[in-house]
């Protein structure tokens, strides 16, 4: 890996990366698992003697020590994009902390409020002519790494060299770190029956044509899986899944129908299978591009026919979509839910679908035990973040049906979406709506 004049004496050790932090840098890494895994697993060696060291994330797959430990607390905090399992927990804390975004103005919006001092993330090895891929994420990094007053790249042959907007030159690039470990891998999560349903109701509004957007989770991934008989649909997508990877080898997506950017698998970043890695390796029929690009409403109302599916963990009786809180904690985050939804519904012909549950089992916090609840709501829980407005939802579908809402009365949404809750709470629903004002 060494080898190549061109990065000679760029390379630098672990210990050698952590010398260069110093107290109140504000350090950027990379999304999901463009994340500078190695660094980040030991930055809680240099505790000791910094303070106040600001690391900023999103999706982070590493249950890192520097955020997760609360006796460093002092030296590290972490403001994230988009939580994950690690971040949930490590919130309770008191070191973590959710900026608010939509995903494609993370960039520009951070740089607004805090100048970053490190960039470090991963990247492919540089080819004969100096060039890296920044591999499996360009949702923020490279306008982040253009702004850096230092970059730090681990090196990692295990990645896949993608195309797009993610090449960067070595000479761009302060340090290089040689890794070697595995690419961070999502399994595939086994769509259960409800799923199943959900993705055969979304799947049956989709045309044969249309250019699809996916999420993440067991919803997108059934949705993906019940879109198998369709033909020539496109891709404009913030995230590339497995599931997506399955629908192009099978001839489903092909882009050969799309108006604009004709024939490409346009995507914001990915993570998925080893399978999905070695799919992405060299190929020229995916543009991995600048997440500021790919989910600007604008850019994907260019598209006809897009059509966005993402999933919600609660909706009220007027279509309100609580997606990344339950109450004031935090679960994930708004991510490019808006993005993308209001810039499929401004596409000729576009759709916006946000798919969840009618129900979930909780805890009862007075007896213990768990019990079934609706999540299609009279009232968001108190201290809920709406991700997307009651303006800007679309269809709102679970395991009974498809709620259309775009353009109907508060007292339509409240019909319409009792009717796709679970039977057994339509009654009282329908009850509470009456009782505090919402219809009368």
């Amino acid at each position: 890996m060494r080898e190549n004049n061109i990065s000679k004496g760029k390379y630098i050790t672990i210990d050698e990366a952590l010398s260069l932090i110093k107290s109140g840098d504000v350090i950027v890494t990379g999304l999901g698992a463009a994340e500078a895994r190695d660094i980040l697993s030991n930055l809680h060696r240099i505790a000791y003697r910094v303070k106040d060291v600001t690391v900023t994330t999103c999706l982070p797959q590493v249950p890192a020590e520097y955020f997760m430990n609360p006796k460093y607390k002092d030296s590290f905090r972490m403001d994230g994009w988009f939580y994950t399992g690690p971040m949930r927990k490590a919130q309770k804390n008191g070191n973590v902390s959710l900026i608010p975004n939509h995903l494609h103005l993370t960039a520009f919006k951070r740089q607004f409020h805090k100048k970053t001092n490190i960039y470090m993330g991963t990247a492919t090895p540089p080819d004969k002519h100096g060039y890296l891929s920044l591999s499996l994420s360009n949702i923020y990094e490279k306008r982040i790494l253009k702004e850096a007053d230092l970059v730090i790249l681990e090196i990692n042959k295990n990645y896949p060299r993608t195309l797009g907007d993610v090449e960067i030159h070595i000479s761009d690039v302060d340090y290089l770190v040689e890794t070697d470990y595995p690419v961070p891998v999502l399994p595939d999560s086994e769509p259960n029956e409800k799923d199943l349903l959900i993705g055969k109701f979304i799947a049956d509004r989709i045309n044969d044509g249309d250019c699809i957007q996916l999420g993440i989770g067991g919803i997108p991934n059934a949705v993906a899986a019940s879109l198998m008989g369709k033909k020539d649909l496109g891709l404009h997508t913030e995230m590339f899944t497995t599931g997506i990877m399955n629908l192009i080898k099978a001839g489903v997506i092909t882009g050969k129908k799309k108006n604009f950017n004709y024939g490409k698998h346009v995507a914001g970043f990915a993570l998925g299978t080893r399978e999905l890695y070695d799919f992405l390796d060299d190929n020229p029929s995916i543009m991995m591009m600048d997440g500021y690009w790919t989910n600007d409403p604008y850019v994907i109302a260019q598209n006809d026919n897009q059509v966005s599916i993402n999933t919600s963990l609660e909706v009220d009786l007027t279509g309100q979509c609580a997606s990344e809180s339950i109450g004031p904690m935090q679960f994930s985050a708004t991510g490019g839910q808006a993005d993308t939804a209001v810039g499929s519904q401004m596409s000729k012909n576009g759709r916006s679908f946000i798919a969840l549950y009618s129900t979930a089992m909780v805890e009862n916090k007075e007896t213990g035990e768990r019990e079934e609840i609706s999540k299609i709501v009279p009232f968001l829980k108190q201290g809920a973040a709406v991700s997307l407005s009651r303006n800007d939802v679309d269809m709102v579908v679970t395991e009974y049906g498809v709620a259309e809402l775009r353009g109907t009365t508060i007292a339509e949404r409240v019909e319409r979406l009792i009717s796709i809750a679970h039977p057994k709470f339509r009654e009282e629903l329908l009850k509470q709506a009456k009782e505090f004002g919402i219809i009368y």
